[in-house]
């Protein structure tokens, strides 16, 4: 699946040390979606000692997000949308990510 040219431009948002990683997800996610609605919610603190997480947390979320980019795609697409989306962060120690993914319809 090809990019859209908007994650090349908000991917740069991965970069900004002062924000929280959830502020980041935040500001990535809603920048390319425009959700009517968004939560998202750190587990990091679940899932400590366990593989993938950080000493600093900030490394499992779990996210809803509906958005009308949604309507009519299959939930394997919305999901590679999003984690697409969020490529620099995975590559900047965010570990996992747990998708609600619905269109406004739903």
């Amino acid at each position: 699946m090809e990019r859209a040219p908007a994650i090349d431009a908000v991917n740069s948002l991965g970069n900004a040390p002062l924000m929280t990683r959830a502020e980041r997800l935040h500001d990535i996610l809603t920048a390319l979606f425009q959700p009517a609605f968004l939560e998202i919610i750190d587990e990091s603190a679940s899932h400590a000692g366990h593989a993938g997480a950080g000493s600093g947390g900030e490394t499992h979320y779990r996210v809803a997000l509906v958005t009308p980019v949604f309507s009519g795609l299959s939930r394997v697409e919305r999901h590679r949308l999003v984690n697409g989306a969020l490529a620099v962060e995975f590559s900047q120690g965010l570990h996992a990510i747990a998708l609600n993914l619905k269109s406004p319809d739903e």
